[in-house]
């Protein structure tokens, strides 16, 4: 026992149970305390890691819940990001586009158990599902395939139903268009991956958004919106006019812009037939063209009025010369005459309002080939157009100039340009002589100012407003009195073109113009108006422009001039008249 003491310090002998090989009382409750206490750690450890467990599951179950439906109605692939657009808006704020939420429709096909149920189900839900192609797909070893792109809620809701196995859906955008058709020829279009393919959408994604994309690096959030220069109201009101003379007229197309002469900006522009952008497989439909800038045409007398700026500019015009408009032209085997000739000698102003094709190419011949050339090429009337929109044509003018050339241009046959184009050299003949490039975004006169190309003297600026004026008063036998508003004091001039048929000019096929400007004492807007082929009106025997372009133009401006700005003006005495929207 002593010996046992100095072994085991600080214990005593205890007796043993019977055969003294188990542990003593003592050491039964020890060896009892400590399974206890390692029971109980264990015990909280194990609550410890459920805790964990539905925390995180709770926590992902909230993130869930805060986000929208098609975001977690699947899980999207990590390579394929949301291709976000930013909203366009008309110069008011108006949403001309925008992005809304939509789902597609993907398999993987290395988690589709049996292609052929898989179809069937699919087929219950969306019927005009291309069979044989979507079994290809399910039948594959790929791991993506496309199924379907852009659902609605419902059918996602349906194929959800089904519980296919591999089946799965991926949030995307689709683009919206408010106004359909009101301005889809400026708005444009974007295809099925919202990537902007024509109008202001490929403009803009031509300024970084569409690199961006291509690169994996466009976001799920919303982005700056653009403003356009557009007014949707005089927008809608341009088209609206345009459709009701296509109909009246029983034309094949109509176009038109309104465009402000002291900044450039295009407030409104319209060609018909259009396309409703959210259904843009319309736009491959061949008579779906904007006629405004992407198509060229002989503009036909609207050109007379810029080879009688090009005359007076020159100096070797003035406003009391007198030029011979008796008979006709005879020059390389054509013979030039006047529509309505007056057969006798007219004043410059004369020329102009009875729209005298001798007198005017008279004038032409008196400025030369070389110089002719020179003035419309300072118009910018024979060089490509520059401006956000992607649609613009290149002019087409004759390899070589001749005499021959020259003087048929002169009265708008022979250069074939854009009407957009026109209505530009158009502004800067009313603005003061400075030409300024269009643009479809918001510009302030200052900015414009810095851009702005001085073409004309001032004093042939006035000369033209008088002119203009002249030609659109009631009583002076001009050709485009049928376009005067009262009280806004509106000028032009008509142009007939003769439309080729065959490689010969046909007389019963016409491209009528009117371009006009207003208030034309101090002109702000320059409204042009083209109408592809129209026919007589009923009860009348012809279709010339001063016939339908020039009151179409009229009711535009009537329409559309209290949206822009423009007060009535009336005589002493005269009661005011309500505007007609």
């Amino acid at each position: 026992m002593s010996l046992l003491r100095r072994i085991l310090p600080g214990r005593h002998a205890t007796s043993r149970p019977s055969g003294g090989y188990g542990p003593g009382p003592r050491e039964f409750e020890g060896l009892r305390k400590a399974q206890d206490a390692q029971a109980k750690n264990r015990m909280v450890i194990a609550i410890a890691c459920f805790g964990v467990f539905y925390a995180l599951l709770g926590g992902r179950l909230v993130e869930y819940g805060l986000r929208s439906p098609e975001t977690v109605s699947s899980i999207g692939r990590p390579d394929q990001l949301l291709v976000s657009r930013p909203d366009l808006l008309d110069r008011n704020g108006e949403v001309l586009a925008t992005d809304i939420r939509t789902v597609s429709l993907f398999a993987e096909p290395n988690k589709i158990i049996d292609a052929d149920e898989a179809v069937e189900l699919l087929a219950t839900v969306l019927p005009d599902l291309d069979m044989r192609g979507i079994h290809r797909k399910l039948s594959s070893k790929s791991k993506f395939q496309w199924l379907r792109r852009q659902l609605t809620p419902k059918q996602q809701s349906q194929i959800l139903a089904l519980g296919i196995p591999g089946i799965g859906f991926r949030p995307e955008t689709r683009r919206f268009y408010p106004g359909g058709p009101t301005a889809s020829h400026v708005v444009g279009h974007v295809n099925i991956d919202n990537r902007g393919i024509a109008g202001m959408e490929k403009y803009v994604d031509g300024q970084g958004l569409g690199d961006l994309a291509a690169a994996g690096m466009t976001v799920n959030e919303d982005l700056k919106p653009v403003r356009l220069s557009l007014d949707l109201r005089v927008q809608h009101v341009l088209r609206d006019e345009l459709a009701a003379a296509m109909d009246r007229y029983k034309a094949i197309a109509a176009a038109g812009v309104v465009l402000n002469v002291h900044t450039g900006e295009v407030v409104g522009m319209s060609s018909l037939p259009d396309y409703d952008p959210n259904n843009p497989v319309e736009a491959l439909q061949k008579d779906r063209l904007n006629r405004m800038s992407a198509g060229t045409y002989e503009m036909g007398s609207t050109f007379k009025a810029f080879t009688t700026a090009m005359a007076l500019d020159s100096g070797k015009v003035k406003m009391t010369d007198s030029f011979d408009a008796r008979g006709s032209i005879r020059i390389g085997g054509f013979t030039i005459r006047d529509f309505h000739g007056k057969n006798r000698v007219l004043t410059v102003p004369e020329i102009f309002i009875y729209s005298s094709n001798i007198g005017t190419a008279r004038m032409a011949d008196l400025v030369g080939i070389e110089g002719h050339k020179e003035f419309l090429t300072r118009l910018g009337l024979l060089t490509r157009m520059q401006t956000e929109l992607p649609e613009v044509a290149m002019p087409s003018q004759p390899a070589e100039w001749k005499k021959i050339n020259s003087i048929t241009i002169s009265f708008g046959h022979g250069v074939a340009t854009t009407p957009l184009q026109t209505a530009v050299a158009a502004a800067a003949l009313m603005n003061g002589g400075k030409l300024i490039e269009p643009t479809f975004l918001p510009r302030t006169a200052e900015e414009a100012d810095k851009l702005a190309v001085r073409v004309i003297e001032p004093s042939t600026s006035d000369s033209m407003r008088y002119l203009m004026k002249l030609n659109a008063t009631k009583g002076t036998g001009g050709s485009g009195s049928r376009a005067a508003v009262e009280g806004f004091r509106v000028g032009g001039k008509t142009g007939t073109a003769e439309k080729v048929v065959n490689g010969r000019y046909n007389s019963s096929v016409r491209f009528n113009a009117f371009l006009a400007s207003f208030p034309i004492d101090h002109p702000d807007y320059v409204v042009l108006v083209v109408i592809d082929e129209p026919k007589p009106e009923e009860g009348k025997s012809s279709a010339t422009a001063g016939l339908n372009a020039a009151p179409t133009v009229g009711a535009i401006i009537r329409r559309s001039a209290g949206f822009l700005g423009v007060k009535p003006e009336f005589g002493n005495g005269t009661q005011e008249l309500s505007l007609t929207y």
